[in-house]
């Protein structure tokens, strides 16, 4: 069939809806409506627009250009270039897990390899190299194989991945290995299709990754790195986690690792140059450009030197937004879109302590296996509106007879403290105070949270409250229960080795501040 061209009002029609794909606000100039005046559409003609944004001119060649330039063409040169400035930096930064391609490596060696890459690529997702480097030697060390992975539980995981965020990342990793194990004969499949469809966790970006550095399968990678040398590369301006701006920014990654390829070009180098190039050169504020292997073929970093031409109608770029004056640079590239502001949260948190003449313990109770922080032990919590203030002693309570079996009395201001209170029985407890501590803030990437939290003791018994077992969980003893997956009594020194996240530690560190400055703590920490 042939090709059906465009009509005057449909080009206009797809040039306006392609201005209008996110809100507009007043100031951003990025994103007014724009005025076009369109000339000459006739086969054959060419391009003219007239563009103007609250008085800034936009620049021609970027309100119309042919969508040509965001084609990754005769990638030969640029290929070479770029692997013979990565060879001069393979090593600078010392990760453990980048080690050069040996292609006679064994079926058990390359399943090796992917189980290594495959631990760094998750582990890096979101957090730097150099904060990595530490907790995978640790972890190597650990698991060094899928199999003794497998083996753990997420308890161990967790422990390791303390202070990395992202929790949930070591808990994918420990199912996956197991899917690995039962169904896989403990390697990773060898091609990022079965990978990316199979093994929960690994997606197209992890799957090319593995896949073409151990491996040697020729298939693209586009992480953030990728995504913002890419774009800045063919001078896309265009809303970055588009469908049609990820298809071409994927297929410009594709094009390094399969066109004109020569079969010493390893796709997994390739790879690892496109994510160091992005990572040390093209980053996200000050890039050097003047460094850059590829600036020689960077759309962003030679607009300003390209002629001022315009497209046939048949090569206009329908997916790029106009640039102004201001933005006319590399760093106008990829395209900014305003965050979405991150949702705010309040939780009433209760550091429950038991204590007795010459002991103290301290309540943990684990969180769900899925969602935010997934498997981690926290101080018992209550989600609260933002206009919630805390209930203390009656709020308190009730999430500690959430977790115990036993009774315990609410406080009661006239009920005198001490310590030399005999109590007529093991299972007779009383809550003795409740102190104010404050509040403690944190961020995480969505969720802006504050904890409003309180310091209550409970006195009686010569043992903790009894725990509740876990949902599912046959009735364990008392000891048992001290252990078990639903909560935790833990002394003072094991809370500070507990499997907790970075906001608990905040709460932990407020009450030893204030634990110091009271007199009635200086029983014995365990």
């Amino acid at each position: 069939m042939p090709k059906q061209k465009r009509t005057q009002s449909e080009v206009c029609d797809l040039e306006h809806s392609n201005t209008h794909q996110h809100s507009r606000k007043k100031g951003d100039l990025s994103s007014k409506p724009q005025k076009h005046h369109w000339k000459n559409l006739r086969k054959g003609a060419k391009y003219e627009a007239s563009t103007e944004i609250s008085g800034h001119e936009v620049d021609p060649i970027f309100s119309g250009h042919p969508k040509s330039i965001h084609i990754l063409s005769s990638p030969s040169p640029i290929r070479q270039a770029l692997l013979s400035w990565y060879a001069t930096v393979e090593t600078n930064r010392g990760m453990p897990w980048r080690k050069p391609y040996n292609p006679n490596l064994g079926s058990k060696e390359r399943a090796q390899r992917a189980y290594e890459v495959w631990v760094s690529e998750v582990m890096l997702q979101q957090t730097q190299v150099i904060t990595v480097i530490p907790y995978y030697n640790t972890w190597m060390k650990k698991f060094p194989t899928v199999a003794h992975l497998a083996k753990s539980s997420v308890d161990e995981v967790n422990a390791l991945w303390k202070g990395l965020g992202y929790y949930s990342r070591g808990g994918r990793l420990l199912d996956a290995a197991q899917i690995i194990i039962r169904d896989y004969q403990g390697k990773l499949p060898d091609n990022a299709k079965e990978m990316e469809a199979n093994i929960p966790g690994i997606g197209r970006y992890s799957a090319g990754a593995i896949s073409s550095i151990a491996y040697g399968e020729r298939v693209p990678v586009l992480d953030g790195n990728v995504h913002r040398l890419l774009s800045r590369f063919l001078a896309l301006h265009a809303l970055p986690k588009s469908k049609a701006t990820l298809d071409t920014l994927w297929a410009a990654a594709t094009a390094m690792v399969k066109d004109e390829v020569n079969d010493m070009d390893h796709p997994g180098d390739i790879n690892q140059a496109l994510i160091e190039l992005g990572s040390t050169i093209c980053k996200i504020r000050n890039p050097s450009c003047s460094d850059c292997p590829l600036n020689a073929w960077c759309g962003a970093y030679n607009k300003p030197k390209r002629q001022q031409s315009v497209p046939d109608i048949e090569d206009l770029c329908t997916l790029c937004e106009p640039l102004t004056e201001e933005q006319n640079g590399v760093m106008a590239y990829p395209m900014k879109v305003k965050k979405r502001k991150a949702r705010i949260e309040v939780d009433a948190v209760s550091v429950i302590e038991w204590r007795s003449v010459d002991d103290r313990q301290f309540l943990l109770v684990r969180r769900p296996d899925n969602g935010l922080l997934a498997g981690l032990y926290e101080f018992p919590a209550t989600s609260l509106d933002s206009n919630h203030t805390l209930n203390g002693p009656g709020l308190a309570l009730q999430q500690l007879l959430d977790v115990v079996e036993d009774s315990v009395t609410s406080y009661n201001e006239e009920f005198p403290r001490g310590f030399q209170r005999e109590y007529s029985g093991a299972s007779e407890y009383h809550m003795v105070d409740v102190v104010p501590m404050g509040n403690v803030l944190h961020t995480f990437s969505h969720i802006k949270k504050t904890y409003l939290a309180q310091w209550v003791v409970i006195e009686g018994g010569i043992k903790p409250p009894q725990l509740k077992c876990g949902p599912g969980q046959p009735e364990l003893n008392h000891e048992e229960c001290r252990t078990s997956r639903n909560a935790l009594w833990l002394s003072i020194s094991e809370i500070t080795k507990a499997n907790i996240s970075t906001g608990v530690s905040k709460i932990w560190k407020l009450f030893l501040t204030m634990g110091e400055q009271e007199s009635n703590c200086s029983v014995s920490t365990q």
